[in-house]
């Protein structure tokens, strides 16, 4: 079991930052890979972004390439979102998610989901 706690939302003007935290516990995290999906009002959950423990290999929606990096800290078990550059069309709940094993430079489903940050993005 893994669980997940996300923290850093808000609500920002368009073109500003903001930085989500998403702590992991339980089992080995670094045999995981990690990952940030959102979802707005009315739409499915999409792929953000996601990241191995091991290597750090990140990959992103191309939605929000090069707005957004996504980052691990072993130490403290974090994993970050930073966004910049938002966008009202950034406006979503943001979930962690953690899934076993280690996949390289592609989206994954995951098998655990943290409860959600509330992302406002106003224009």
């Amino acid at each position: 079991q893994v669980q997940l706690v996300e923290s850093g939302g808000g609500l920002v003007q368009a073109g500003g930052s903001l930085r989500l935290s998403c702590v992991a516990s339980g089992r080995t995290v670094s045999s995981y890979t990690m990952a940030w999906f959102r979802q707005a009002p009315g739409k499915e959950r999409e792929f953000v972004a996601s990241i191995t423990w091991r290597g750090g290999n990140a990959y992103y929606a191309d939605s929000v390439k090069g707005r957004f990096t996504i980052s691990r800290v072993y130490a403290n078990n974090t994993v970050y979102l930073q966004m910049n550059s938002l966008k009202s069309e950034d406006t979503a709940i943001y979930y962690c998610g953690a899934r076993s094993g280690t996949y390289y430079s592609r989206a994954v489903y995951p098998d655990y989901w943290g409860q959600g940050t509330q992302v406002t993005v106003s224009s």
